[in-house]
């Protein structure tokens, strides 16, 4: 069954609802894309960047079953037709399982209709900004001791052009080979050895160098660097999760910085360490250690971003009290009710980390954020306890135990339309980067 634009809203479309149909169009993204399995399907191609219509009745949500190619313009699509009554953006139709069929002629193009664009509504404005996750792991970077320490990458800067993600910050993991999945969460189950942790940072940056050179990443240094990103040539910013590699020492923060270019430190992981407790494991310091505060006074001096991830609320206050920066909870969400070991903070723990000038990136565990419409709620209690200048996205990519609500960055155009019901683009545009960039800005100088 055809439908054509002027359908919808009538008899004839509400009556396919179930039913196989076929409809052309041209496809709008929140970001610039070349394919995606999320979009929008209009009746005439978009006179600007994220231009939608302001009426529901000349959209339709469409849901493929792969991504699809956008080089071609025009589209004829074929899929299962709902009729939805109950959206919260107020949408009217969708197409599922969205696959593309045919060819298109001239009558196929014209019979997509002359629509008038209507007043574009403040959610489809496009991001402003540079975009950031501020923690990821992506590209197989965790594999460090396999294959001989020559486990394939998986694609970094392809996926970050295509959703429009200009820098990541790529973490390696300092205490992998004291960790192991036990009682369904990571735990430690032996001390390192007098240097382990150090030796094993030094393979893992010499991984993230690699990743970097084979995929034709840029490492940014400096404030200007980061100003300068852009997604058609994605950059990363070196990270650690866990200064377990530190031993207490903080002039190995001047080692890495100097050596592998460090500009993005998390004092804790899954181990209580030299620098102070965490979330996931009984007190052992009550908070923040003197090493620590020693460690966050060496970042504030050299010009590294400190991240208090995985560290308890003592940690958290103790760590403000001693920061002349801003602070960073790179991935998180907010609960009420905290259970035991918990790694999501509460909104206390969530305003001390506000009150340094930081941000907190929420992250997206597909347990507790089934869809983007559910992850963008998660940013939007967030944003009600700290503001909208204190939430970022930290998606701990290739980092989690479960599933991901965002498995890729060529899906990020679907995260931002989810935030757009939610927020104004400007504050979308702070939320996928803009507050982390004042953040790194203020720390690196």
């Amino acid at each position: 069954m055809r439908l054509s634009w002027h359908d919808l809203g009538s008899a004839r479309a509400d009556r396919a609802g179930g039913k196989t149909v076929e409809m052309t169009g041209w496809p709008t993204t929140a970001l610039p894309a070349k394919a995606a399995d999320y979009f929008l399907l209009t009746g005439e191609p978009s006179c600007c960047a994220g231009c939608v219509p302001g009426n529901p009745l000349a959209v339709i949500e469409v849901f493929a079953e792969t991504p699809i190619d956008f080089n071609s313009g025009a589209l004829r699509l074929g899929g299962t037709w709902h009729v939805v009554t109950d959206d919260p953006s107020g949408w009217r139709y969708q197409l599922r399982g969205a696959r593309v069929v045919g060819g298109l002629g001239r009558r196929a193009l014209l019979a997509a209709s002359p629509l008038v664009c209507l007043p574009v509504p403040a959610m489809a404005q496009p991001v402003t900004g540079t975009t950031i996750d501020i923690h990821s792991h992506a590209g197989n970077l965790l594999y460090v001791n396999s294959g001989g320490g020559n486990h394939p990458f998986a694609p970094v800067a392809a996926p970050m052009r295509q959703g429009g993600m200009a820098v990541i910050c790529l973490a390696a993991v300092a205490d992998s080979p004291t960790a192991r999945v036990s009682e369904g969460r990571i735990r430690p189950f032996r001390d390192p050895k007098p240097g382990e942790l150090y030796a094993n940072i030094q393979k893992a940056f010499a991984r993230l160098h690699r990743l970097v050179r084979d995929q034709g990443l840029t490492i940014i240094r400096d404030s200007a660097g980061l100003r300068a990103a852009h997604a058609e040539r994605p950059s990363v910013i070196v990270s650690v999760e866990g200064g377990d590699f530190l031993e207490g020492k903080p002039e190995r923060v001047d080692e890495a910085h100097q050596r592998w270019q460090l500009r993005h430190l998390q004092l804790t992981h899954y181990r209580p360490n030299e620098l102070g407790d965490i979330q996931t494991e009984p007190s052992v310091h009550g908070g923040l250690t003197p090493a620590g505060a020693d460690v966050i006074r060496r970042c504030n001096q050299l010009g590294v971003v400190v991240d208090i991830a995985h560290g308890t609320y003592e940690l958290v206050k103790q760590a403000a009290k001693v920061a002349t920066r801003p602070l960073v909870l790179s991935h998180t969400s907010l609960t009420q009710r905290p259970a035991p070991w918990t790694r999501l903070i509460t909104p206390d723990h969530a305003k001390a980390v506000a009150a340094t000038g930081g941000v907190i990136g929420i992250w997206p565990i597909k347990d507790i954020f089934g869809t983007y419409r559910s992850y963008a709620e998660g940013f939007a209690r967030m944003a009600g306890v700290v503001g909208v200048d204190h939430v970022g996205l930290g998606t701990d990519l290739q980092g989690l135990l479960g599933g991901s609500t965002i498995p890729g960055y060529d899906e990020l155009p679907q995260l931002a339309a989810a935030l757009r019901d939610k927020f104004t683009a400007e504050e979308t545009g702070k939320i996928l980067g803009g507050n982390y960039r004042r953040v790194f800005e203020a720390c690196i100088g």
